[in-house]
């Protein structure tokens, strides 16, 4: 089979296509013949090499989620489930690839009216928004900053915070292009990423849900209302300075508050339960796949380069 591996962890150059055996699953795993893998930015972090542990080995296989058809299972597992289409959660590495490997409890079965493409810019984005909010314990007509709001898990923001009454829900965002864009998915207010850029929006916020990290994360922990709760979720723009906590005990007499969110620490039922209702309301057009655009498996360096330039709305799709 072909697939992406990172030969040099680094520029996106340091990955290359080649062909690899078929995997076998294990107990408790099913295989997969990939039709669509998603390119997110853990996938960016680890490919420059911003996560230690997963960059270790030359010649890993990046990629998180992958959506496609059963074609074989392992030990222990239904063999009921071998034609079925599904989404698949493949750890912090596989799914650049024609086949790849999940455990059983890392799959969702598919409604026929979703295709793979859009199922792989929901699968993981929305879940992580959501179990992001709810551990923020937003409120109808809370305020809401969504920063980094044109990747995939941002506009899975924007959406849900509407969906749940957010009085006002600013973004930050690389252009004004973006910000008009993002309008249509509920933003009232748009920053640019510095947060500033909109001398109408609030200079607290109730809720922050951060995946950009970076150097400018104390100035945003600064912009929390009192008892105001920041969620961060991803790293894309780098790690925050060592000291960042500076900021929240200068805050503390507000009360403010700092939390990270990893669906490692969802329990497997419940991500399947939330993942289930993405795909049916995404099928009913309640909630909005965004696909930036769908590139060859071939051209996966291509598809980094733009994640890099921060060129993406939505989520960039790979096909084998």
């Amino acid at each position: 089979m072909r697939a992406v591996i990172i030969r040099t962890f680094g520029d996106p150059s340091g990955m290359e296509v080649t062909d690899l055996p078929v995997p076998t699953p294990g107990a408790g795993e099913v295989l997969v013949r990939t039709e669509a893998a998603g390119v997110g930015g853990v996938d960016v972090v680890i490919r420059r090499g911003g996560i230690a542990e997963a960059a270790r080995d030359s010649g890993m296989i990046p990629g998180s989620e992958a959506a496609g058809v059963i074609t074989a299972t392992g030990p222990g597992v239904d063999p009921a489930w071998v034609g079925r289409r599904v989404w698949a959660f493949t750890g912090t590495s596989g799914a650049y690839a024609e086949y790849v490997i999940a455990r059983a409890d890392e799959i969702v079965e598919l409604p026929s009216d979703l295709t793979s493409v859009q199922a792989v810019t929901l699968g993981s984005a929305f879940p992580v928004a959501h179990f992001a909010l709810e551990r923020a314990r937003l409120t109808e007509g809370e305020s809401v900053l969504v920063r980094g709001a044109a990747g995939s898990i941002g506009l899975a923001g924007v959406e849900l915070a509407a969906r749940a009454g957010a009085g006002v829900i600013a973004v930050t965002t690389s252009s004004s292009e973006r910000g008009e864009r993002l309008r249509a998915f509920g933003a009232t207010h748009v920053l640019d990423r510095s947060g500033a850029g909109d001398a109408d929006a609030p200079a607290e916020f109730d809720v922050i849900l951060d995946i950009v990290g970076g150097p400018d994360l104390p100035r945003f922990i600064e912009r929390l209302s009192l008892n105001g709760r920041l969620i961060a979720v991803g790293v894309v723009g780098g790690f925050p300075p060592a000291d960042f906590g500076t900021a929240l005990l200068a805050g503390f007499r507000r009360s403010i508050t700092f939390g990270t969110l990893s669906l490692d620490t969802v329990p497997r039922e419940e991500l399947a339960r939330v993942r289930a209702e993405v795909f049916d309301d995404a099928v009913r057009g309640t909630l909005s796949p965004v696909v930036h655009d769908t590139l060859p498996l071939s051209d996966a360096a291509e598809a980094h380069r733009l994640m890099d330039a921060g060129d993406v709305f939505g989520r960039v799709v790979l096909v084998p």
